[in-house]
């Protein structure tokens, strides 16, 4: 069978069909939650939502290279909860006393406050991640392969209106079969996709270790949030399918509402008739950028909720675990091998297989650190500019620096400066894939070059130097125009996507 031919993405459709699925999706979005807030300020309960940007058709991914990352995100899982529990390895590279957090301010504050933290003894031994590794399609010559852009163990968003935009696809193939412009666009050919509740058995499993009842779980937000929608269908879950209720706060918030035991460190929370609910799980959806950090006090917040027995998602370490510097230390000679393969600390069911290594390994790009040997790491990211990222330690979107523009960034970065960042070899995806594209407001959809990124969810419950249970939990596409280097939905570079399998 020829390989798929990604050129003659979209399949062509009349101006007239096109208008009707748009019409349909848009409509099935508003319907259905695939929403965000308007913009501009919102009374306190809000009264006009939009729905979200996203692709009139599903993009076409090899099953393939869909199903090797599925299988990947337990190893990913299980890999990333042993970083986060070694914390010799996460004091060398991500401390402020001997790693990056000497350079990177808002991640040596963070280890700081660990750091004192776990000198006084930490009441809660669990962790949980709910994570997401994000991939794109690599094409070299007639070879496609799939290579990682990141791993996210932080506020890992759009579950929720991933699972949504899938159901909106499957549901226009239901109602139009999309006019019949595709043999492709066919129910078999639509992965399932369970976000929600893969994301919130997760959550619940953390609850339920907790094991007190009434506790609730406490989502910590971003003020004016206009990705509610995303974390509200989650919360419907936790009541609906688990009985688990949620209170939402911000740091602003928490730092007059948190309270924890000075008898045995719970975490309550004062709720608007002043009574106090404990809470089992605090589920991170901020903190993840200094932007979320302008005083000492949200720092002295975050600090007072680790401090707690609640089960943190992230734990301090964790979120540093999720640091691009820790990618980029992976793929150094050993590393792995220290957390898959150490059957002395993990015990021989704990030992991953010489193939498994290797496929993680295959599906990464280049990387070294800009301080790499001296002048070495510069001098390198100077020579090949153009086929390189430059990372920081940031999520969130917007903070890297590109092709031509790294010259000149180089030029301006003081050398104390370079350990924080970290150069990685560009992914090339696949030329010539085009979609329509739609957001609220636009009018009608505009067709243009994309390259959209693959994400897969997964949970991890652990502590004491085991993981309890972790499971892979559904998948999301990002699509944005090709042009645009940065590919967050939130930051408004991209749109909501999904997947139609090809072989």
């Amino acid at each position: 069978m020829p390989a798929f031919d990604f050129t003659q993405w979209p399949p062509f459709i009349s101006d007239k069909d096109r208008a009707t699925l748009q019409y349909r999706a848009t409509t099935y979005a508003l319907a259905h939650g695939l929403l965000y807030l308007s913009v501009g300020a919102q009374p306190p309960a809000p009264t006009s939502a939009i729905h979200a940007p996203i692709s009139l058709f599903p993009t076409p991914f090899p099953r393939v290279q869909f199903e090797q990352a599925q299988r990947l995100q337990s190893i990913y899982n299980v890999l990333y909860s042993r970083i986060a529990m070694d914390t010799e390895f996460l004091d060398q590279i991500m401390g402020a006393e001997v790693g990056i957090g000497r350079v990177d301010e808002f991640t040596g504050q963070l280890w700081s406050g660990w750091r004192d933290l776990r000198e006084k003894g930490l009441a809660q031994p669990l962790h949980l991640g709910l994570f997401r590794s994000d991939y794109l399609l690599h094409q070299r010559d007639s070879d496609l392969s799939l290579k990682q852009v990141e791993f996210n163990t932080i506020s890992s968003s759009f579950g929720a209106l991933s699972q949504k935009t899938a159901e909106m696809h499957r549901s226009l193939e239901t109602s139009t079969k999309f006019f019949h412009a595709s043999a492709h666009l066919t129910a078999d050919n639509f992965p399932p996709n369970q976000s929600i509740s893969g994301l919130v058995e997760g959550l619940a499993a953390a609850h339920a270790a907790y094991n007190v009842d009434g506790s609730r779980i406490l989502f910590v937000v971003q003020a004016n949030e206009r990705n509610i929608f995303d974390q509200l269908w989650l919360e419907y879950e936790l009541l609906e399918k688990h009985s688990i209720h949620v209170v939402r706060r911000t740091f602003d918030e928490l730092a007059h509402q948190a309270k924890v035991s000075q008898k045995d460190s719970t975490l309550f929370i004062e709720t608007l008739d002043r009574s106090q609910v404990e809470i089992s799980t605090v589920y991170y959806r901020s903190g993840y950028t200094p932007d979320d950090f302008p005083t000492s006090t949200q720092f002295q917040t975050r600090f007072n909720l680790e401090r707690s027995k609640a089960i943190k998602c992230p734990t301090i370490p964790l979120q540093l675990a999720g640091g691009k510097k820790v990618q980029q230390i992976l793929t150094e000679p050993g590393v792995l091998e220290r957390f898959l393969c150490d059957e002395s600390k993990y015990g021989p069911q704990g030992v991953f297989s010489t193939r498994a290594l290797a496929e993680l390994r295959e599906s990464w790009m280049g990387m070294w650190g800009l301080d790499l040997d001296g002048e070495i790491g510069v001098r390198q990211a100077r020579e090949r500019a153009l086929e390189l990222v430059l990372k920081p330690q940031r999520e969130g979107g917007g903070n890297n620096v590109y092709k031509e523009a790294i010259p000149g960034f180089l030029e301006s970065l003081p050398p104390g400066e370079r350990p924080a960042w970290i150069a990685m070899e560009l992914i090339s995806p696949p030329m010539g894939l085009n979609n329509y594209l739609v957001r609220a407001g636009s009018g009608a959809s505009i067709e243009t070059e994309v390259v959209s990124e693959l994400g897969i969810f997964g949970w991890s419950l652990f502590g004491a130097g085991k993981v309890i249970s972790e499971k892979e939990a559904g998948w999301l596409v990002r699509t944005k125009g090709k042009d645009s280097n940065e590919g967050g939905v939130a930051t408004g570079f991209s749109v909501l996507d999904s997947l139609v399998l090809v072989d």
